[in-house]
């Protein structure tokens, strides 16, 4: 199944995995040449701002933007990243996904499954700076313009149980997760919450076809299986 900005689960694991997370990254054009419909970051070219930083835009906001930023800093092309996102899919179990960007924009040889997609999820959660964002509703980011000036915005998570705009069944504690959605993916959500029992459930739909019957979908799993 294709993953759309899912994806960003893998991004993130590989960003935290090799980087500096407080090295700097100056942002290209290419990064910031988004379609209009394109979930972004506004990150402008020239912007120079930290590894950290970009992985709180690329896991609340989905910005598409960041995704190409940190590909970009860290291998110099998306395509190198990508060869790294695939080899480390491979040691996480995720043998039957193959990656061709770090944003997740549709491609044909763009693709996973549920199951590869809860390992990657998995194995991203160890990790605390992942974790700690993920569960994050919102972020004040700081950084420079390419003229040093300072900027200053306020992301959002994108995760509508994050942000009370839908309805979270009862004896379920929504702590996190990550949205995707393009046309041929659909909406996707993969998601981290926790029972009554203290346990901790990562659960996961794709394809919906509304982000209505994505988040009622998502809830009929977690009435029937959660508790």
């Amino acid at each position: 199944m294709y993953p759309a900005s899912t994806t960003k689960i893998l991004t993130a694991y590989v960003c935290v995995k090799y980087a500096n997370l407080d090295d700097k990254v100056t942002v290209s054009e290419n990064a910031c040449n988004q379609t209009k419909d394109s979930s972004v970051c506004g990150l402008k070219p020239g912007d120079r701002i930290s590894y950290r930083d970009l992985l709180y835009g690329l896991l609340l906001r989905s910005g598409n933007d960041a995704a190409i930023a940190i590909a970009e800093g860290m291998y110099g092309s998306v395509e190198e990243f990508a060869k790294v996102m695939n080899k480390e899919a491979v040691l996480c179990g995720a043998t039957h996904s193959h990656f061709v960007n770090s944003n997740g924009l549709h491609n044909e040889n763009h693709y996973t499954t549920v199951y590869d997609m809860y390992l990657l999820f998995e194995k991203a959660l160890d990790n605390k700076i992942i974790y700690d964002i993920v569960t994050t509703t919102d972020y004040d980011v700081a950084y420079t313009d390419a003229n040093g000036n300072p900027v200053q915005q306020k992301w959002y998570n994108t995760n509508l149980y994050l942000t009370n705009q839908v309805r979270i069944p009862n004896g379920v504690t929504i702590l996190g997760g990550k949205t995707g959605t393009t046309n041929p993916a659909g909406y996707c959500l993969v998601l981290l919450s926790r029972n009554t029992s203290n346990q901790e459930i990562i659960s996961i739909v794709f394809n919906a076809d509304s982000r209505n019957n994505l988040y009622y979908l998502m809830n009929q799993i977690l009435e029937t299986f959660a508790n």
